[in-house]
């Protein structure tokens, strides 16, 4: 089984981000959603990157873009 701390299923973030899975494949096509990590045929995604994902969709008001 992965480090939990280092990555989560494609699955698990979905549900952490409150998205589909169809979201988060059209966005890795898009470069729209968090990085992510592929090892053969499998998509991780570091709790880093998800953190940093989050970081960046961050807004303080509403006019911001």
């Amino acid at each position: 089984a992965a480090n939990k701390a280092f990555s989560s299923s494609v699955q698990e973030t979905a549900s952490q981000l409150g998205v589909s899975l169809s979201w988060l494949a059209k966005a890795r096509l898009s470069v729209d959603g968090p990085r992510y990590v592929k090892i053969g045929r499998s998509v991780r995604y570091p709790e880093t990157y998800v953190r940093e994902y989050l970081r960046s969709r961050t807004r303080s008001s509403t006019s911001e873009k």
